[in-house]
């Protein structure tokens, strides 16, 4: 009996994020590949602010918080690409960030408290600023040694 309640609880985990994917989906504003960055900096954030060795269970980040968290990981995965990503998925301020988060809380993936609030994402930073321009150096091109 075990196993197969195992079993049950897969398809009911694969059920449950098939709901997931389409409810992003309808929402339409940013693809599942934003989320899937989100949750990794959900996981960062928390590390950043909390350590390594905190015992398992609930802990809250700010918004702020999440928000530097996650031009942390953006510039360590992609460096000067970070925000050409970040545009490829419609994320083009921190205030995007909060709109992803709040869809998950009001889907009830995540949690919240009682004072966050999606102004809480508002101007943290500016994304020109916090990841600069990216150009291609094209005075090297073409020259010999």
């Amino acid at each position: 009996m075990a196993d197969r309640a195992t079993f049950d609880e897969i398809l009911m985990g694969i059920d449950r994020a098939r709901q997931i994917e389409r409810a992003l989906r309808e929402d339409g504003r940013y693809p599942p590949e934003a989320y899937h960055f989100l949750q990794r900096g959900l996981e960062y954030t928390t590390r950043m602010v909390y350590g390594t060795d905190v015992p398992e269970g609930p802990r809250h980040v700010t918004g702020q918080q999440l928000c530097e968290g996650l031009r942390r990981l953006a510039i360590e995965t992609w460096g000067p690409l970070a925000r050409i990503v970040l545009r490829h998925w419609n994320i083009r301020s921190t205030r995007d960030f909060g709109e992803m988060v709040f869809l998950l809380v009001n889907m009830q993936l995540l949690g919240r408290q009682e004072s966050d609030r999606i102004e809480d994402f508002d101007d943290v930073y500016d994304f020109d600023e916090a990841f600069g321009e990216y150009e291609i150096p094209t005075d090297t091109f073409g020259e010999s040694a």
